[in-house]
């Protein structure tokens, strides 16, 4: 069953100014091939506040990108009942960051819900279905500020050359509320998770099974860690079952959805998803040249560059597709 839920505005944060690729191995002192991540990844710039020596972190950019959403939507923060943050680098292990982001907003206690959702990179697709069921249900809230945020460079170890040249630093948000002209919709979702994957790439230490301790910093387990090597054709044959399952359920066919925003890791991967559901590419928002991968926070920024432009527009047909590690895929169809 379609929700009547609307995107009122968007907001966007990047820390800094950007960092091309030939800066970058100076900043992060690496080599890479730049000609491969630029060709194939799609990656030119990105943004890291801590090599342009900002003391910003995720909690900064979630607040800075919530307060771009409401200057666009013309609201007070104090208009909110609904906080959702979607990462999997928080501010901290508790509380939750979206409890900080309230805070900085709200200023104090207020009638208000906040929490957070992490499912690596595919959280801002759980965040933004679980915000609309909720508004959808709930008529004590109003408007729902759902955030995607990536502070992934903070995590990556010195020397790192594989990860630097791809994670990068931002965030998006999203105010949502509930839609009375019928114009806009959010019809529904599709969700796989394969757990058994868990141990292929992740943040191992600082939870309960490896707290940081002094021998986890001196065997070097602290930070984002590489275990196995992920298929290089994971979204290529997932991405395609996943949208094939979702468009069933809700009787739509591929050419009737006006844009597709996939996680924006690869460029090469969007492309051959596009050509396996014989789409034209045209319609896959790609914004890694900007600003790099950016996780949980890639999707959203896609939909804010795309509205922003003018591209995307109301009543536009829109498809989110995330993938994370772990393993996690999740999907929205919605009507902008």
């Amino acid at each position: 069953m379609m929700l009547p839920i609307k995107i009122v505005a968007t907001g966007l944060y990047a820390p800094g100014e950007p960092i091309g690729n030939e800066e970058l191995k100076k900043l992060a002192g690496i080599e890479f091939n730049h000609e491969k991540i630029e060709e194939k990844i799609g990656i030119k710039q990105r943004h890291i506040a801590h090599f342009r020596n900002l003391n910003e972190t995720t909690a900064d950019f979630v607040t800075k990108s919530a307060e771009d959403a409401l200057k666009n939507a013309g609201l007070s923060a104090d208009d909110i009942g609904l906080f959702i943050v979607a990462t999997d680098t928080p501010e901290y292990i508790t509380p939750a960051t979206a409890i900080v982001q309230q805070g900085r907003l709200q200023k104090g206690e207020k009638w208000s819900m906040s929490f957070d959702i992490s499912a690596s990179c595919a959280s801002f697709t759980m965040a933004f279905d679980t915000s609309s069921r909720i508004l959808a249900n709930n008529p004590k809230i109003k408007y729902a500020l759902i955030t995607g945020v990536y502070n992934m460079p903070a995590f990556i170890r010195p020397g790192d050359k594989f990860s630097y040249p791809i994670f990068a630093d931002g965030a998006a948000s999203f105010i949502l509320t509930k839609d009375d002209t019928g114009q806009s919709a959010y019809i529904g979702n599709q969700m796989l998770t394969d757990g058994t994957q868990f141990d292929f790439i992740g943040i191992y230490a600082g939870g309960s099974k490896m707290p940081v301790t002094k021998e986890v910093l001196e065997e070097e387990k602290n930070g984002l860690l590489s275990l196995k090597p992920m298929p290089g054709d994971r979204n290529v044959r997932l991405w395609p079952m996943v949208l094939e399952k979702l468009l069933a359920e809700y009787n739509t066919k591929a050419e009737e959805i006006d844009h597709y925003i996939f996680t924006q890791i690869n460029r090469s991967v969007i492309i051959r998803v596009m050509e396996a559901i014989n789409q034209p590419v045209e319609k896959a928002m790609m914004i890694m040249d900007r600003y790099g991968y950016t996780g949980s926070g890639c999707v959203p920024m896609a939909m804010h560059e795309g509205i922003k432009s003018g591209k995307i527009k109301r009543g536009d047909k829109v498809l989110f597709m995330a993938s994370g590690a772990g393993l996690s895929v999740g999907s929205n169809l919605l009507v902008y």
